[in-house]
């Protein structure tokens, strides 16, 4: 047997084709994880490697971490209380009436999400800079409103930034994926609550919240995702340095100054894997929450 017709047998080729994402998981997935796992037990220093079991756990137990975790939970419970309701009345709203006006909508809001995390970052860094000559300030002086530091400010400004940033760049993204699950809705579902006589609120809450469930769970999880991942966001922001009483400060923030800038890379690692829990953790509560895996065992 020749070595092409070897490679090309029924037995061998299925192994050949799924041999890349084999390998890249290996080597770019779970050999950093469980290097992660390992590092999160050591001192780890340039040419010096010290196990010290447990420590670098103990010391998470510090204000400025405790402080990133809370605006982590905060920044991702206010996305999803934002990027899922938004989306999904504009998909509905996108997904009626006239469709070559709606296919201008729907390029319209998406192309933000085309744009760089660090040009979004800077313009709004830009628009809501401190000066009276930024755009916003200008705005607010000249409907008589007093001007804002907004960049060093409280928390609560700084989540406000965020979270406008986030709404700019994601509404776009999530409204695809309503768009998609709005498609594999029966049309005959609507036609007859027509002829029923039902309201239009009444065909959003008895039809299209319901049969969007599975879109919807997905779009929330990757969102808690996306929420305890966040980073780039807050770093261009305020130009890659520490924001005012750490009001910008996220886990991975945290692993970022911990581990690149302090060059503990010990304690970045056990930030990564109390990230990792965190997340992993929230995520399958939320779907056996909502009964996605009960819904699975059924099919």
């Amino acid at each position: 047997m020749t070595r092409k017709q070897t490679l090309g047998s029924a037995k061998i080729a299925p192994y050949v084709f799924i041999l890349p994402f084999i390998a890249s998981f290996l080597i770019f997935y779970l050999y950093p994880i469980i290097s992660t796992v390992i590092m999160g037990f050591q001192q780890v220093y340039p040419g010096q490697v010290e196990f010290i079991g447990l420590e670098n756990y103990r010391k998470l137990d510090n204000p400025e971490f405790k402080v990133a975790l809370k605006n982590s939970f905060r920044y991702t419970v206010y996305t999803i209380a934002l990027l899922i309701p938004i989306p999904l009345l504009l998909s509905v709203w996108l997904n009626s009436g006239n469709r070559a006006i709606n296919t201008v909508y729907r390029s319209v809001l998406y192309i933000p999400s085309l744009v760089s995390i660090v040009v979004a970052g800077t313009i709004m860094r830009l628009l809501f800079a401190s000066s009276d000559k930024s755009f916003i300030n200008t705005l607010a002086i000249a409907v008589g409103v007093e001007p804002r530091q907004w960049l060093l400010g409280g928390s609560h400004q700084a989540m406000i930034l965020l979270l406008i940033l986030a709404l700019w760049r994601w509404v776009g993204v999530n409204i695809i994926y309503f768009l998609s699950g709005l498609q594999a809705i029966p049309d005959e579902l609507y036609e007859a609550a027509d002829i029923d006589g039902a309201s239009p609120s009444q065909k959003l809450w008895r039809i299209t919240i319901p049969l969007l469930k599975n879109t919807t769970i997905f779009v929330t999880t990757i969102s808690i995702f996306g929420g305890f991942a966040m980073f780039e966001e807050s770093f261009i922001l305020w130009a890659g340095k520490p924001s005012p009483n750490n009001v910008g400060l996220t886990i991975v923030g945290h692993l970022y100054n911990k581990g690149f800038q302090e060059g503990e890379m010990g304690m970045a690692s056990a930030i990564g894997i109390v990230l990792l829990i965190i997340v992993f953790s929230l995520s399958i509560s939320f779907l056996k929450l909502f009964g996605f895996f009960e819904a699975e065992g059924r099919r």
